[in-house]
């Protein structure tokens, strides 16, 4: 790895609307490093990394390649560079196979008009075969793994010889042992020379893979220091600017009687594929069930399922010994069930309502909110001030529209309003998708504070260490079914395994 810089961001300054979104950053990258960029929600790493791709222009500061300064006013003009990014959100187009991805716009034709089919797909045989990539070039992108279309989002970039890849939340729907594969692509990636950007919440993946890590907050640069020697604990501190509680303190569950159960439950997914498939369980008060499972295998419909939102077309629901089957959501949440979708601004919050509007949503017709078809705004008001100093709600008041916060925040808010109504039973679905340190360890520690105050809590997360963490059993889903139960002592590497349908040796 040479020490001259193969990318320097020099000064880079970017204002929005009421907002300084990069104040005068400075970044470089060295050819065959990995360099990781942390920093809390709003921190400025996106904003940064679209100035670096094209999609903003910055107001002030200067892009270098390999010393000499270039402008990137587009995403073409970044992959002309050499410049590639792989979005968390892939953007492939299922229908398709594999090569007609990867050539999408840079087809090899015939006479310069039709598809040369065997010229693409032996370009990318020849291009797998250089950097080690099991994938088949004819396979349709809808029918292989997360982790494989991953590889064609890198391959992609490879195959417009980009030199420098952008890699944002890349493990973000990664099972441990497919996270390992793609760490193993990115050393061999960096033995080509490729130099590569890693973005990432997860600091013992940021510590594993990194050379250099830079932090960011509120807008600034803050450190770049070497990994080597670096901690988890020093890298929250600086994210966060105070010292953060990584790893969370709770005692033992004592669980008690069982508040919600389902029982054979077969549920549809929005195409009328059945998703859940004779699904049973049970969650008892005083205790967090963690469902672990890669995204797709049938989470969502579950938690549609039970929290009232999609019928069910077999099993039973019952919810603090009543059956509620055939409930509405507004009937379960009357009975005792609170809802954290994982969808917090399509599902969570109405986003043009004020933070008073929304934390009083399920309420807002009943007293002290309401009164013989009058509302009280002052009650709604002081209601949400009250929830917002105990919920740590940063970023505005009662009346600050809800779209307006960070999305931290926006989950905080919904938080408070699903566990000021004191439910018996709370759904908790990514109740940490996206945030930053700090949000996670304070919505760890309430949802342990509420577990330990005899909630019953099913968990549904992505993340395994949120799994770990949190719950006091395990059950893993996979297409649909329940694959295994597990203590809270399980190893990433035995759920990994389960999450992909096999079983530990």
């Amino acid at each position: 790895m040479t020490e001259a810089p193969v990318l320097e961001l020099r000064g880079i300054t970017k204002r929005f609307p009421g907002v300084l979104a990069n104040d005068d950053i400075h970044f470089d990258l060295r050819r065959g490093e990995v360099h990781a960029l942390l920093g809390e929600n709003g921190a400025g790493k996106s904003t940064l990394m679209n100035i670096l791709y094209g999609l903003y222009r910055p107001d002030a500061g200067q892009i270098l390649l390999n010393g000499s300064p270039v402008e990137i006013d587009s995403p073409r003009a970044a992959i002309d560079h050499g410049i590639g990014m792989v979005h968390q959100h892939f953007m492939l187009i299922p229908v398709m196979t594999v090569a007609e991805n990867i050539v999408l716009a840079a087809e090899p034709t015939v006479g310069g008009v039709f598809l040369d089919t065997a010229a693409a797909r032996s370009r990318v045989e020849q291009l797998a075969d250089r950097f080690s990539f099991a994938i088949d070039p004819d396979a349709r992108v809808e029918n292989i793994s997360v982790g494989q279309q991953q590889r064609v989002e890198i391959l992609k970039a490879l195959y417009r010889r980009a030199d420098i890849l952008i890699l944002d939340e890349p493990t973000a729907v990664l099972t441990p042992q497919e996270s390992q594969e793609l760490f193993a692509i990115l050393q061999e990636l960096r033995k080509e020379g490729m130099s590569i950007i890693f973005i990432s919440h997860k600091l013992n993946e940021v510590l594993e893979i990194a050379d250099r890590i830079t932090v960011l907050r509120r807008g600034r640069r803050i450190d770049t220091l070497a990994a080597s020697g670096a901690t988890e604990t020093e890298l929250a501190r600086l994210m966060v600017g105070r010292e953060v509680l990584l790893e969370v303190e709770k005692a033992p569950a004592s669980p008690g009687e069982v508040l919600l159960e389902a029982e054979g439950l077969r549920v549809l997914d929005d195409r009328g594929l059945e998703a859940v498939r004779g699904l049973s369980l049970a969650i008892r008060a005083g205790e967090i069930l963690g469902v672990a499972g890669v995204d797709g295998n049938g989470q969502s419909e579950l938690i549609d399922a039970l929290s009232g939102l999609r019928k069910t077309v077999a099993g039973r629901v019952r919810l603090l010994g009543r059956d509620v089957t055939d409930a509405s959501a507004d009937e379960r949440l009357e009975r005792g069930l609170g809802h954290i979708p994982e969808d917090r601004q399509r599902r969570g919050l109405v986003l043009d309502f004020t933070i008073a509007e929304n934390v009083v949503l399920h309420d807002y017709d009943k007293p002290p909110f309401a009164r013989a078809g009058w509302t009280f705004p002052r009650q709604m008001t002081e209601r949400a001030r009250a929830l917002i100093e105990e919920f740590d709600v940063r970023g505005g008041g009662p009346e600050t529209l809800a779209r307006s916060l960070s999305g931290g925040n926006q989950q905080k808010v919904i938080l408070a309003r699903e566990v000021a109504r004191e439910p018996s039973v709370l759904l908790a679905a990514q109740p940490t998708r996206g945030l930053d340190v700090g949000a996670i360890e304070f919505i760890h520690r309430r949802l342990v504070r509420e577990r330990d105050a005899g909630r019953a809590i099913l968990l549904v997360s992505f993340e395994l260490d949120e799994i770990l963490s949190l719950a006091d059993r395990i059950v893993v889903l996979y297409e649909g079914r329940i694959v295994g139960e597990y203590g809270p002592n399980v190893s990433e590497h035995e759920l990994g395994i389960a999450m992909t349908g096999g079983r530990a040796a």
